[in-house]
């Protein structure tokens, strides 16, 4: 008999919506929280897209999920506490390579972007989330699971409880946890640093719960009070346009895969990280965050410089000292 288990996310719509006008209000008294009308209406309108969405893809994609449990498992596994204990940790692991790999490959990039576009970070922002996650390779990393013998229906409650916990971390009201909790779980300071643009910032903080991850992994980023986070994408769309910020990167691969000259150049703009192109013309996260260290030693070099040679150091850092 197959399990029939609620959704932690719809059980937590109420919850949401206290907190979103709570932190609104807190806002608007402290001056800790930024809203936007237009902004704030558009991680709205994206949220309930993302429920249609899934609500039209939830057929296919369960019955491919049961078919793989049914047919490739390798234990049965049942339904105990315990199972479902391991289940939380593994899924937010598979969910540490899902987040990785969004922002890591352009095809996922392509659905995950949704979520970055915004440049406000409050509990809204979590609200802002993609209709087009299911046309990627997302749901191979929570396969294992399902061939381990996890059945769906209880990976799929962890998710939903893991998207849950997310929810909170989503604001710039807290500052900083406890310390043992900032060492093992996804805080939201350590969130902030994942949405942030700055190049120090790039590619960091990918956990949904347990920010252990990042640190066994090596992407791993602790908010600096020095550098403030700035949000966003690395180039903004400048439009509130909901089928603009839900499409616009989909857009952006059908254009260079018609242009592209080779097989290789299209599988790359498909898998290569966001920003690749054949030229090296456009820059990825890499790029610019090569491009951020070089200008941080040469500006150390500067300050290492006699007081008589100014101009030199000016002449070598300025092209840095410009981006």
């Amino acid at each position: 008999m197959l399990l029939d288990l609620p959704q932690p996310t719809d059980l937590a719509v109420p919850a949401f919506v206290i907190l979103v006008l709570a932190e609104m209000l807190y806002g608007w008294k402290t001056g800790r929280a930024r809203f936007e009308g237009l902004d704030t209406a558009t991680s709205l309108i994206m949220g309930i897209g993302n429920v249609v969405s899934g609500l039209i893809f939830a057929g296919a994609f369960l019955t491919l999920s049961y078919w793989i449990w049914e047919n490739f498992r390798i234990f049965d596994l049942g339904a105990g506490v315990l199972v479902f204990v391991a289940a939380f940790v593994l899924d937010d692991l598979a969910y540490y390579w899902i987040h990785r790999f969004g922002h890591r490959m352009r095809w996922m990039w392509a659905a995950h972007v949704i979520h970055h576009s915004s440049q406000h970070y409050n509990l809204t922002t979590a609200l802002r989330q993609t209709w087009t996650g299911k046309l990627t390779p997302g749901l191979i990393f929570r396969w294992p699971l399902f061939i381990l013998g996890f059945e769906p229906a209880i990976v799929f409650f962890c998710t939903g409880l893991n998207l849950v916990y997310q929810f909170w971390i989503h604001t710039e009201v807290i500052d900083r946890m406890p310390r043992w909790f900032e060492a093992v779980f996804n805080t939201p300071s350590h969130h902030r640093v994942h949405h942030a643009t700055n190049p120090k910032y790039l590619d960091a903080n990918y956990a949904g719960v347990f920010i252990i991850w990042d640190k066994m992994f090596g992407t791993f980023v602790a908010e600096d009070a020095r550098e403030k986070c700035r949000y966003g994408l690395v180039r903004d769309l400048g439009t509130y346009n909901p089928l603009r910020v839900a499409f616009h990167e989909w857009i952006g691969i059908v254009q260079d895969l018609w242009h592209a000259r080779s097989w290789k150049d299209r599988a790359l703009f498909l898998l290569a990280p966001p920003g690749w192109s054949p030229d090296g013309s456009r820059l990825t996260s890499d790029m610019i965050k090569a491009r951020w260290r070089a200008a941080q030693q040469a500006r150390a070099g500067d300050s290492a410089l006699p007081d008589t040679a100014p101009s030199e150091a000016r002449e070598k850092t300025g092209p840095f000292a410009a981006e």
